[in-house]
Parts: C-alpha cells; structure tokens; sequence
C-alpha cells in the first residue's frame, strides 16, 4: 500500500477540485510506477462518472490506455440511501445482505440487483462508443475513483477486472477513509490514496469544488484524452514516456 500523506481531520480541504486531485494522485502513481522492474504495461479504469477527470492525469502520466467500468451500488427498496450490495455491468455482483431476521427475501434481492445492474448497462452503454476495448490480461490495471466511502463499487469492480486475468490490480484515490485502509488493501495489488482521514464524513468534504460531472462531460473526457494522445505520440505500455518516444 501508499500513503503518501496521511491526514487525520475531517475538515480538512485537500483539493481545489477534481481535476486538482487527478494530477497530485497521477504524480503518486508514477512514483510509484518508477519503482517497478521490467517496464509493466498499465491500463487505467475510471470509475464513472466522477472518476475520469481523476484517471485521465494518471493515464498520461503513465501513457497508457484510459478506460471505464461501470458498477452500481445495491440498496434495500424501503431505503434506497441504504447500500447493501454492488454490481457491475456484466454482473459481477458484492453482497452484504444482513444474515439476520431483516435479511432481504431472495426475490426481492434479485429484483434490486437486477435493477441495479439494469443501470450499469444503461451507463456503460454511454460509453461504448468512445472506449478503446484494451484487453487488461497480464496488466497493471488501475482503478480509479474520485473518492472511497464505503468502498462497494470500487470493491465489485475489482472482482470483476480478476475475471480478466489482470497482472496486478492497483486502487487509486485521492481519499479514502482511514478505517477501510486495511479491508482495501486486502482486496487489491496495491493500495494508492493520497489521504486516509481518520475522521470521515464524505468525499466531497476534502474538495472546494465538488459539483456532479455530468455525463456529456464525462464522455469529453474521455473523448479528449485520446483526442489528445493521437495528436501528440502513442499510447504507451510503460510508464517511461521519453524512452517510448526515443526509442520510435
């Protein structure tokens, strides 16, 4: 795991915004990338809609392809701000149903992860045009968020990049509370987060700027990540961009 700071109140302010927090964690990344041997291949996953301003710094910073997945938070019908689950698009699905007498009727937990799934599809979908469809086997595969607080989503995400036989799986954020540091690092390859708050409240309490990335905006980022890459030289599989160039 890396921590590269480790701040302990809540109400501390860390990044101006999103776009902020993409280059100070990108920097985090490629130190860490520097230190590995034999020049791995990396591909960067967002999670969207917030995670592609976060993992579009990290991607150039490593030139490497920038990818989406897609998971959707599972909730109890009577309570939708309750999560009781995850599940990606392609159904790889987290489950935290209580083993109680509250416990959800089997039906009723099928229809809500079906619905929540129905979701991730609808919002993968949005995508599929402008992804670039990399095969992630025998990679580095980071994914990224533009926060952690329960760490469902990013926790189901990883289960479903496994089934693709990735060399390592890497987490990265710019927070993530300090109480899920060790159940996130058992969970990946490698744990990256800039700040682990003893004192959490949210994610966006570490931000000045913190609005909703819409999905038109979202799409633009990715659009423009490879619009420019084409322009400038190819997607690398190493983080050493100035040997790749040297070496063309």
């Amino acid at each position: 795991m890396s921590l590269s700071q480790l701040f302990q109140s809540s109400d501390t302010t860390l990044f101006v915004d999103r776009g902020d927090a993409g280059e100070k964690l990108a920097q985090a990344v490629l130190a860490e990338a520097q230190h590995l041997e034999n020049s791995p291949r990396f591909v960067a996953y967002a999670l969207p809609r917030g995670g592609l301003p976060i993992a579009a710094p990290i991607a150039r910073a490593l030139n490497c392809p920038l990818d989406v997945i897609v998971a959707k938070k599972i909730t109890r019908p009577e309570n939708p701000e309750l999560a009781i689950g995850a599940v990606t698009a392609n159904g790889q699905v987290l489950s935290l149903r209580p083993k109680s007498a509250n416990s959800i009727p089997e039906k009723v937990w099928e229809q809500e992860c079906q619905r929540a799934q129905e979701k991730a599809k609808q919002q993968l979908a949005q995508f599929e045009d402008y992804r670039p469809g990399i095969d992630p086997e025998g990679a580095i595969a980071l994914i990224v968020d533009d926060g952690i607080a329960t760490g469902m989503t990013i926790a189901v995400a990883v289960k479903a990049l496994r089934t693709h036989h990735p060399a390592e799986i890497w987490i990265c954020a710019p927070v993530a509370p300090l109480e899920m540091v060790e159940a996130l690092q058992g969970g990946c390859d490698r744990l990256i987060v800039l700040a682990a708050p003893a004192h959490f409240q949210s994610v966006s309490r570490f931000y000045q700027v913190f609005t909703q990335v819409e999905t038109d905006a979202a799409i633009a980022c990715l659009q423009n990540f490879y619009q420019l890459k084409s322009s400038s030289q190819p997607l690398s599989s190493t983080p050493d961009q100035k040997q790749m160039a040297d070496d063309q």
